[in-house]
């Protein structure tokens, strides 16, 4: 692959660019933005070579669709009608099923590749784009079988040489069990973050008595509103169940406050504390 195309040089777009240039220097990336400052910035950061327009798009062995989501489902029957014979677009946003959905009956379905490399930070833009944020993350990958064979393994080899993990998933699962370890964290930072601002209206106090504890709680609150408003829309009814679930959890806790029951408390803690070694055995 020479002439690879990056459509939204953000974090993960710009950071695949980086990644891209280490494992080979002689490979064209191409940036594609409908704002042209940010391909500026992107030329600027040299994390692109070229500017490009979706016109260019025959011209690509590999398109990377790294925009928010509801432009992703909305672009890529366009990008397929586009593709060549020889190219591959992926895409890789946070929701999956509607993005298959679009183009399940598209004549180049072959030509595309749906995959969620989960890695991030809560900053966005080029300039948020670094070295080693995908070494030792998980790439989820779906309906691989719906895809060109060559083209596929081209692509999957490359993200494993960056060091991720792939695992295969349909969409629809792979919806539901984002909303739980991903949404829904991004929500309660947000709100976390809300009830705060509302409550302490001397930010100075706020700066004063804020921890790490409740930096790194608050920290997804930085993250991008149009990146994740999207998000939230797409996957709204897996969303809406682990809310409630979470809300659920929460008037547990606030009760047993009212109640003085304090050993239950600790004990919902205490039994808590698992999740730590369910997520030692994940890294």
């Amino acid at each position: 692959m020479k002439n690879i195309y990056i459509i939204g040089v953000g974090l993960i777009g710009g950071s695949l660019a980086l990644e891209i240039k280490r494992l080979d220097p002689t490979v064209t990336i191409y940036g594609i933005s409908r704002k042209e400052s940010t391909l500026d910035e992107a030329l600027a950061l040299n994390l692109i070579d070229r500017k490009a327009t979706i016109d260019d798009i025959p011209n690509a062995d590999l398109v990377i669709l790294s925009i928010p989501v509801d432009a992703s489902v909305k672009l890529l029957p366009t990008l397929l009608d586009k593709i060549s014979e020889t190219g591959l677009v992926i895409d890789v946003g946070s929701t999956k099923e509607a993005i298959c959905k679009v183009v399940e009956n598209h004549p180049k379905r072959k030509h595309f590749l749906a995959m969620h490399p989960i890695a991030g930070t809560e900053y966005s833009g080029p300039k948020a784009a670094i070295y080693n944020l995908f070494q030792n993350k998980t790439n989820i990958i779906c309906e691989e079988d719906k895809t060109d064979e060559a083209l596929k393994n081209k692509v999957l080899d490359f993200f494993t040489a960056i060091g991720m993990k792939l695992r295969r998933m349909n969409p629809d699962s792979h919806d539901k069990h984002i909303a739980y370890v991903s949404h829904l964290s991004h929500i309660s930072s947000f709100m976390l973050g809300k009830t705060v601002i509302e409550k302490e209206k001397n930010e100075r106090d706020i700066f004063d008595m804020a921890g790490s504890g409740f930096a790194s709680t608050v920290r997804l609150a930085k993250s991008s509103p149009e990146m994740w408003s999207p998000i939230f829309r797409q996957n709204k009814e897996n969303v809406i169940e682990s809310l409630e679930e979470y809300i659920t959890n929460l008037t547990h806790f606030r009760d047993m406050m009212k109640e003085d029951d304090f050993e239950a408390i600790y004990n919902e803690m205490k039994n808590t504390n698992h999740i730590k070694d369910i997520l030692n055995g994940i890294i």
